[in-house]
């Protein structure tokens, strides 16, 4: 059963209700239910009290491992409690641990309040979530450096320099040679003397951090020795001898997703890129799920905190040891992300951010320390974070239109950042502004029926046969399509996982081939424009059977939930256009974890965008990484996001009456009032409803 955010939010007291004992039967009764939920899968469902946590993954489709089947053996079903609005992470909500796992010797330790999943039982609403390392399929991160030409003018620089010994060394304000005791300086200002003299970088200070290297360097180095001076100003490691090769990591801090690159600073080679899920996923799915949760709890915000910082301290080490490179050699980290996500990292309070006016702690770019953020780099490294636009557009945002650069475009461009919250901007050479929107989790997979994130057997694509109504499917993690010979062998055969669910790609484009094929209309509804055993009874609304075994359906609950996001985002749009005084825009740049995968074509179909010629609307690999690159490599790319986004106009749609007027508009597919020319230029849109008899064919909107 899926409940909205909402819904679960009214709920907040029922995570105070006594849990019922599943051997008490006067409570529990023979045949009570509860409700689990699994994240990151996003998969939710009820299940029969007493049922084990490894038999509810499994009947829902929850990527849960098992070798020893279930026998308590091999600890591959760890698991922990998680929580949402509405339900703790209460431990009585599963049994107590019993013989099974008190007897449980395996490699992976209990610990943590890890549980066996196929030992525990639930016996009460209940959030499991399964880690990493218990997962059969990791979680796909499509979040990869792009192939991008970026200026390289690296923040911090390596410098070779031959610091003389003490009897050596001259004064150069008295160009004698110093030989007495009282004339014999400190290693630190020789440092600096010899870096005014062979380089030219006068007046630069010496770090704390780096007082340290300092003298071991001039002992290992043989006198000769690697300054890192960062901004001609300050060295922040020295090393003994020579060291031309100096690191950085770009991170993209995403609400569902984190991803990192490691460059090499002096030629912006990408070394290594890393991406896993977000961990607070498993506190809240969207934004304003996680600032109640810092809110409400004790140290809420702290633990929020700890939890994506040691997240990013493991993928710092990973992308290391890929590319063999030192960690005490990264000096420079960016990172970029949502205003929520900015607070989090940095330890700052998002509470403000959960209602207007939603005030940031600061909009300016921040430096700081890279170890105060927990990072495993060099005790000099600095982490910078480009500012902020607004309450809820962040520094991603910022990193986006570095990487988008509409200010420097004639073209009047709308960049959309489609996620949990999605962040718009419209501009060109002449104006920029910016908004962001509330979409929710449904673009992602949450709040859909048969909705998984993009994991293996998940369904990305799909086409209708506008007159057969039969559909072909392509699964994430194989290549051919459903009706191809080789999908059957591939998706169940040694090592498949077989369909297991409908991620944010595939239901847009489900619903997209429905409305164009006649099954859904322009208000939303599932009719029947023909007899046809896919168009199946769901209480008093149908549903599209899009996978037969197992059974996945298109609900009308889905498609209502597909509406609400793309109406939110719409209506984000049109707010900037009217602001902007325009009606039509000249090109479209999606983005983001899940906007990169979009097929353009397909949101302008449902509406998700304003009408503009397809040819114009193209999808961007991970724009704010690549951002968060370039403010790594360059500081002119630095210099120019804070002048950038100084003039950016900000838009808050909370504040906007006219929000509420264009989200009630946008929710018509694809849209109830305005004409979509351009689109329908190319793709022939249907002009009616047809409840009772079939549609007329539609064109398909893309090959494969």
């Amino acid at each position: 059963m899926v409940r909205s955010t909402v819904c679960d939010a009214a709920r907040t007291d029922a995570a105070h209700e006594p849990v019922p004992d599943a051997t008490d039967k006067t409570t529990a009764g023979a045949h009570a239910t509860a409700e689990v939920t699994f994240t990151p899968a996003g998969r939710r469902g009820t299940v029969t009290v007493g049922t084990t946590v490894l038999d509810a993954a499994r009947s829902l489709g929850v990527d849960l491992d098992s070798v020893c089947g279930g026998r308590g053996r091999c600890g591959r079903c760890q698991v922990t409690l998680g929580e949402r609005p509405g339900v703790v992470a209460d431990p009585a909500r599963l049994t107590a641990p019993d013989a099974t796992e008190s007897a449980y010797r395996g490699r992976r330790p209990l610990t943590d309040g890890r549980r066996l999943g196929c030992a525990a039982q639930i016996i009460g609403d209940v959030v499991i979530a399964v880690p990493p390392d218990s997962q059969v399929h990791r979680q796909v991160v499509r979040k990869d450096a792009g192939a991008r030409h970026l200026p390289v003018y690296p923040m911090t620089v390596p410098r070779y320099i031959e610091v003389p010994a003490h009897d050596e060394w001259t004064d150069p304000r008295r160009r004698t040679t110093a030989r007495t005791a009282h004339e014999i300086i400190g290693q630190a200002e020789r440092l600096r003397s010899a870096l005014a003299a062979q380089w030219g970088l006068h007046g630069v200070r010496i770090a704390p951090s780096a007082l340290a290297d300092v003298q071991t360097a001039l002992v290992d180095g043989g006198h000769g020795v690697t300054a890192a001076v960062r901004d001609g100003t300050t060295v922040v490691a020295v090393w003994p001898g020579l060291r031309d090769t100096l690191h950085g990591v770009a991170v993209d801090v995403g609400s569902t997703t984190l991803a990192a690159h490691l460059c090499e600073l002096g030629s912006g080679r990408v070394l290594a890129s890393a991406g896993r899920m977000n961990p607070q996923i498993r506190f809240g799915e969207d934004l304003m799920s996680r600032v109640s949760y810092a809110m409400s709890h004790e140290g809420g915000g702290r633990h929020l905190t700890t939890v994506v910082r040691d997240a990013l301290a493991t993928m710092v080490t990973q992308l290391c040891d890929e590319a063999a490179v030192a960690p005490d050699t990264v000096v420079e980290v960016t990172l970029v992300g949502n205003p929520v996500m900015h607070h989090l990292v940095l330890g700052l309070d998002p509470g403000p951010l959960g209602s207007a006016p939603f005030a940031l702690a600061t909009t300016s770019a921040v430096t700081v320390p890279a170890r105060d953020l927990g990072l495993p780099v060099h005790a000099g490294a600095r982490a910078y974070l480009p500012p902020c636009v607004a309450g809820h557009v962040g520094a991603d945002a910022a990193a986006v239109v570095v990487a988008e650069a509409p200010h420097r475009s004639d073209a009047l461009t709308l960049i959309v950042d489609v996620g949990t919250n999605a962040e718009i901007v419209l501009g060109d050479r002449d104006r920029i502004l910016a908004a962001s929107s509330p979409t929710g989790p449904a673009f992602e997979g949450a709040q859909i029926s048969s909705g998984q994130r993009a994991a293996p057997g998940a369904i990305e694509r799909v086409r209708v046969d506008p007159d057969t109504l039969e559909p072909r499917l392509r699964v994430i993690g194989v290549d051919a399509w459903s009706d191809e010979p080789d999908f059957a062998d591939a998706v169940g055969g040694t090592g498949g996982t077989g369909v297991t669910g409908v991620c944010g790609s595939g239901i847009v484009e489900a619903v997209a081939e429905l409305f164009l094929a006649g099954v859904i209309v322009a208000d939303g509804r599932i009719v029947r424009p023909q007899p046809h055993p896919r168009i199946v009874a769901r209480g008093r609304t149908l549903a599209y059977r899009l996978w037969d075994d197992p059974a996945i359906d298109v609900t009308q609950a889905d498609v209502r939930a597909i509406q609400l996001a793309k109406a939110a985002l719409q209506a984000g749009c049109r707010l900037l256009m009217d602001h902007a005084g325009v009606t039509e825009v000249d090109r479209i740049r999606l983005t983001g974890a899940f906007g990169a995968h979009i097929d353009p074509v397909y949101a302008l179909v449902l509406g998700l965008l304003p009408d503009c010629d397809p040819a114009q609307v193209t999808a961007v690999t991970n724009a704010a990484g690549v951002g968060a690159m370039m403010l790594l490599l360059s500081a002119d790319a630095r210099a120019e996001v804070e002048q950038v986004t100084a003039q950016i106009e900000k838009i808050e749609t909370a504040l906007e009456p006219a929000f509420q007027e264009h989200f009630v508009a946008a929710m018509g597919l694809p849209h109830a009032h305005l004409p979509y020319r351009r689109l329908a230029a190319a793709v022939p849109l249907p002009t009616a409803p047809t409840p009772t008899r079939r549609s007329p064919r539609r064109a398909r909107v893309r090959g494969g």
